[in-house]
């Protein structure tokens, strides 16, 4: 485990890793600072808010060593559990074990919204330090505390929250230093006390949590090769699913610029239809199926009703539509960069794939026989508003998948979803026995498929374009074989990903498109971007070429594995809101199509 040199307090960077349990997630940097989390949801008041600038001194949750020198940091193997171990100039140190609970009790799972730090001495007494200083409102207000004999009671906004510990508390409100002569227990969860001791509970938990999680990861069907960085995506994933609904945040971060002084900064702690398709996809892969159970229980509860009205592309994590935007004065933004926004005011566009990512997120349920509750004809029939929704909007202009604010047209990927909406629907109506209704959708497949072929082709320049009738190239053109729309060694799919990578890529990356839009031009590859060329590669036989761009992308994970929207190609620094979903499914998807079969292996 590679030595880390200590960052400067206020110094920011994407080399985070994350903790949760489905509930909540925090952000810990190299040094084990708490740097963001919101409490009691993802998308609730970032409580910890410090990666965002906040004006007042505040919004983390240090441990400070004196005298410290250098840090090291892992994840336990298999585990979302995160160790940081702080040395300090005599060779003392302490290791600190992050955690938020998450195992089986009373069967039922349980995953409260709580943290967990242990602090364990290395050597002989470290001198440490507790500087618990959590914000309100989005860093604009210090919350009240008041102190009991064991606790600090901390009023977050409405939510009230308890540190329950066995160091003295009044160490820790005053952030007096102490000798750490004893393993410690710090429990930061809803203001109700603690039946057992903090050490007792601390425990107990960490070893419920620990073997919830390598359970998790022993029934995932991982590739041979590259085992370990598939598992800490597939784990980050995870955690980006909000337990209490089944919704999958795209992020779980606000406001972290796609480039330097941009003004891209956007909020991603909701859920996008898509994007989540895309992550029970992958996960799927793995064959963890309950996470696909989980969502699709939410967009039914969501989307799919009697009536066909037009769906939004993006949702709040407990079914709220109005996403409404705002910038906030209290955060300056990262290194500064603002503005920092909450909400997001794609939830008033119209994103025609919308429709496809639906049905594709449920086909699996008609055709995978593990399933307990597998899909059936009321289901099918509910599921067909989808269908009608696509052949009515296919070919009407939309701000399409990458949510162009200026401008709307009709997107060549979200025609070719809507098709598949209709070639799935066919399908699974097939799988049921209803001879009519997979005649209707077969029909309408077909024809759509014709006219989709008609204008999104260009003959001129010999490929597949943006836009109907377009001149235009963006990545998304990819996905057209990946979806069924084209076969992968058809010339014109092998045309259009030859185009692609000249006119899109950038050294070992690739952006999503080239072309200036509502904020300039862009400036940083977009990272599911680039695996979904890896993918292409793949399909039309370049395998080696398609290696060497995975291997790279490998070696831009930050130090723990994960990764964000955006790599810049100059220096491949991470921009962009973190984790990000997109990047972890595509490394996921990358890995599957290009490890060698462990029957060829082992």
């Amino acid at each position: 485990m590679p030595a880390i040199q200590p960052a400067a307090p206020t110094e920011q960077s994407l080399d985070l890793g994350v903790i949760g349990n489905g509930s909540i997630a925090v952000l810990i940097n190299a040094v084990g600072d708490i740097v963001w989390g919101c409490l009691p949801r993802f998308d609730a008041d970032a409580s910890f808010c410090a990666l965002l600038s906040p004006q007042l001194d505040g919004g983390y949750w240090r441990i400070e060593l004196e005298d410290l020198v250098r840090s090291e940091q892992e994840y336990l193997p298999n585990t979302a559990i995160l160790c940081t171990r702080l040395y300090d100039r005599h060779g003392n140190g302490v290791e600190i074990t992050d955690f938020a609970p998450r195992f089986h009790q009373h069967d039922r799972l349980y995953c409260p919204v709580q943290l967990i730090r242990q602090l364990r001495p290395i050597g002989d007494r470290p001198r440490v330090r507790v500087r618990l200083r959590p914000l309100c409102d989005y860093g604009a207000r210090v919350p009240e505390r008041t102190l009991g004999s064991n606790h600090i009671r901390l009023q977050l906004g409405e939510q009230p929250m308890r540190l329950t510990c066995d160091v003295p508390v009044q160490l820790i409100d005053r952030e007096l230093p102490f000798a750490l002569d004893r393993c410690a227990h710090l429990v930061l969860g809803p203001d109700e006390t603690l039946t057992t001791s903090p050490a007792r509970y601390s425990s107990l938990a960490l070893e419920g949590t620990c073997n919830y999680w390598r359970q998790w990861v022993r029934h995932l069907h991982i590739p041979y090769e590259w085992q370990d960085v598939v598992i800490r995506a597939a784990i980050t994933l995870k955690l980006c699913q909000y337990q209490p609904t089944g919704a999958i945040v795209a992020a779980l971060t606000t406001s972290i610029p796609e480039a330097p002084d941009t003004h891209r900064n956007w909020d991603y702690r909701y859920c996008w239809l898509r994007d989540a398709t895309f992550t029970v996809r992958a996960l799927n892969r793995l064959g963890a199926t309950h996470s696909m159970e989980k969502y699709i229980s939410y967009v039914f509860n969501l989307l799919v009703q009697d009536d066909d009205d037009e769906v939004g592309p993006v949702f709040g994590i407990s079914f709220e539509s109005g996403l409404t935007e705002t910038q906030l004065d209290s955060l300056a933004g990262y290194r500064g960069m603002g503005p920092v926004r909450i909400g997001n005011d794609a939830w008033r566009q119209r994103q025609n794939d919308v429709y496809g990512s639906v049905v594709l997120a449920s086909a699996q349920l008609f055709f995978d026989r593990r399933l307990i509750h597998p899909g059936d004809t009321s289901t099918f029939r509910r599921l067909e508003s989808m269908g009608r929704m696509a052949l009515r909007m296919a070919e009407v202009p939309d701000a399409g998948l990458w949510e162009f604010r200026g401008r709307a047209a009709v997107h060549t990927y979200s025609a070719a979803m809507c098709w598949a909406a209709c070639d799935r629907l066919a399908h699974i109506a097939t799988s049921l026995g209803l001879d009519e209704r997979a005649r209707h959708w077969h029909d309408q497949a077909t024809e759509l498929h014709a006219r989709i072929l008609a204008r999104s082709w260009n003959p001129r320049l010999g490929h597949f374009v943006d836009t109907y009738d377009g001149d235009q190239l963006d990545a998304s053109l990819l996905l057209l074989a990946e979806i069924g729309f084209v076969e992968a060694r058809d010339p014109r799919f092998v045309a259009t990903v030859e185009a692609i990578g000249t006119a899109l890529g950038r050294g070992d990356y690739l952006f999503r498109y080239i072309a200036p839009d509502d904020f300039g031009t862009p400036e940083t590859s977009f990272n599911i971007c680039t695996f979904w060329y890896i993918e292409a590669l793949v399909a039309i036989g370049r395998h080696e070429q398609a290696r060497a761009l995975f291997e790279n992308m490998i070696a831009r994970r930050n130090r723990l594995g994960l990764l964000s929207e955006d790599l810049a190609p100059a220096d491949g620094e991470h921009w962009g809101n973190f984790p990000q979903t997109y990047s972890l499914v595509g490394l996921i998807q990358s890995a599957m199509r290009l490890s060698a079969r462990w029957e060829d292996s082992v």
